[in-house]
C-alpha cells in the first residue's frame, strides 16, 4: 500500500503503521518547520527512516503536486488554521494564503490517492467561534467536491488505555468509486458508524448515542459549494459522524472499553537526572503553585466587553494513578499545563523528562535523542500523536486495502 506522509514531524504516523504492518510502503514524506534554520524534526525523521531522495524538508506550499509520487494512502496531522475561503470571479475560489489544508487540497485532486487519514485538534469542530462549524464544513465541501466521503471520530487515547488524555479528531476520507465507499449506506448511518464503519472495530462505541443531529426532520445536512459554505454555513458538528455526497450525518458517542489502562506512574523512570527536580529552587517552586492555582482576571475583549476570566485549581503535583494530561509544547517549562510529579524513588517533586514525554505518546524510549536541545525534544512530543492510535488504524487500513482486491 503506497503510503505520502504530510507534515511528518518525527514520523508518528509511520512508526504507528510500520508497526503494524509491513505492507506500507512510504514511497514519500515532507517535514518542514517555518522559521527555523536548523529542521529538528526532519533531522529525526531521516535518522529513523534514511536519508533519501523521497525524504523532503520542503514547505509544502513549494512543491510541484505534480511531483508526489502515485499513493493509495494519504497521512498526515494538519496545522489548524482558519480555512475561509474568498470568491476570484471566473477563477472560483481561493484559500487563505498559506493555509495549508489547500496543499492537501491540491493533493487531493491532483494524485487523487484512494484513501486519506488525517488528524488535528478536536476544537476543528467548532471553529470559528463567530460560525461554529464552517471551517469543518469548508473541509467536507473540499472532499465533495473531490468525489470522497468521509467518516470522522473525536478519540481520547486515554479512554482507550494509553497514559495522556489527549483528545483528537481523525478524519478517513475514501473515494467514492472505491469498494470500501460501496458498502457505506447512508441512507443507514446510526448503523454505519456503530456497526460498519472505520473507527468502530478498534474504538468501540456504546450503542445508544446521547445527542443526533437532525434538521427538518431529515437525518442529513446539504450544503451547497465551498464558497457557499465558507460564507453561510453554521453547524456544531458533534464527535462523530459521516458525510457523503453532501449529506451529513453526525452524534455525539460515548467510548466502550474495557480493556487495561496505562497509568502516568507506569511509565515514570526511577532514575532521573537532578536538573529535573524542581525543589531545588524555592523560587521556581513558587511560581509552580502559582500556575497551578485558581485564579480570576478581569479582562476586556476585542469588542471592549469586561468579562472575568476564571481557571480552577489544578493537582499540584499531578496524580499519577490516571493517565497524563494533554502534553502540550511548552512541557517541562514554569507554566499551568506542564506536568510536575512527586518522583516514584525520591518522593521529591520533578517535571517530566523527555524520554518520558516520548513515552506518554507511546515512541520508542530516546525516538528524539538525536542532535535536538532538550527543549525542542518537549516540543516535538507536544505536537506529536499518540502512535498506538495509528497501530490500531493501521490494522483497519490492511484489511479495507485486502477487501480491495488488491496484491497485500
Amino acid at each position: 500500500m503506497k503510503v505520502v506522509e504530510l507534515f511528518a514531524g518525527v514520523g508518528g504516523f509511520r512508526l504507528g503503521l510500520e508497526r503494524t504492518s509491513d505492507k506500507f510502503d512510504f514511497v514519500w514524506a515532507n517535514q518542514w518547520e517555518p522559521s527555523r534554520k536548523t529542521q529538528h524534526a526532519f533531522d529525526c525523521y531521516i535518522e529513523h527512516f534514511g536519508k533519501k531522495d523521497s525524504h523532503i524538508n520542503k514547505d509544502i506550499c513549494t512543491i510541484d503536486k505534480n511531483e508526489i509520487p502515485n499513493h493509495e494512502l494519504l497521512v498526515g496531522g494538519f496545522p489548524c488554521q482558519d480555512y475561509s475561503v474568498a470568491r476570484t470571479g471566473a477563477k472560483g475560489i481561493e484559500g487563505i494564503k498559506g493555509v495549508l489544508w489547500w496543499e492537501i487540497y491540491e493533493i487531493l485532486k491532483t494524485k487523487k490517492p484512494t484513501f486519506v487519514l488525517l488528524e488535528n485538534v478536536d476544537r476543528l469542530l467548532k471553529s470559528p467561534a463567530s460560525q461554529r462549524g464552517r471551517d469543518f464544513g469548508v473541509m467536507l465541501s473540499c472532499f465533495n467536491e473531490a468525489d470522497y466521503s468521509v467518516e470522522w471520530r473525536v478519540i481520547n487515547a486515554a479512554e482507550y488505555g494509553y497514559p495522556q488524555k489527549r483528545r483528537r479528531i481523525f478524519i478517513f476520507a475514501f473515494k467514492n468509486d472505491s469498494k470500501y465507499a460501496k458498502n457505506l449506506n447512508i441512507e443507514k448511518p446510526y448503523e454505519y458508524i456503530h456497526k460498519k464503519g472505520f473507527f468502530q472495530n478498534e474504538f468501540p462505541i456504546l450503542r445508544k448515542p446521547i445527542k443526533q443531529k437532525i434538521r427538518k426532520n431529515s437525518t442529513y445536512i446539504e450544503y451547497g459549494s465551498i464558497a457557499d459554505v465558507s460564507d453561510n454555513f453554521d453547524f456544531n458538528f458533534e464527535n462523530s459522524g459521516i458525510m457523503s455526497k453532501k449529506k451529513i450525518y453526525t452524534e455525539q458517542t460515548f467510548p466502550n472499553y474495557n480493556g487495561e489502562y496505562i497509568k502516568l506512574k507506569d511509565i515514570l523512570d526511577s532514575d532521573v537526572d537532578e536538573k529535573y527536580y524542581i525543589d531545588t529552587d524555592p523560587n521556581k517552586l513558587e511560581k509552580f503553585k502559582k500556575a497551578k492555582a485558581a485564579k480570576k482576571i478581569n479582562r476586556i475583549s476585542k469588542e471592549g466587553h469586561e468579562y472575568v476570566f476564571a481557571e480552577g485549581n489544578l493537582s499540584f503535583p499531578d496524580c499519577t494513578d490516571t493517565p497524563a494530561r494533554t502534553m502540550l509544547t511548552s512541557e517541562s517549562t514554569v507554566n499551568r499545563s506542564s506536568h510536575v510529579v512527586e518522583d516514584p524513588k525520591t518522593k521529591r517533586l520533578r517535571v517530566l523528562t523527555p524520554l518520558e514525554s516520548e513515552r506518554i505518546n507511546g515512541f520508542e524510549d530516546n525516538w528524539t535523542n538525536t542532535d535536538m536541545t532538550e527543549r525542542f525534544r518537549y516540543f516535538c512530543m507536544g505536537n506529536a500523536l499518540v502512535v498506538g492510535l495509528i497501530e490500531q488504524m493501521g490494522k483497519i487500513l490492511i484489511n479495507i486495502y485486502k477487501n480491495e482486491n488488491r496484491d497485500i
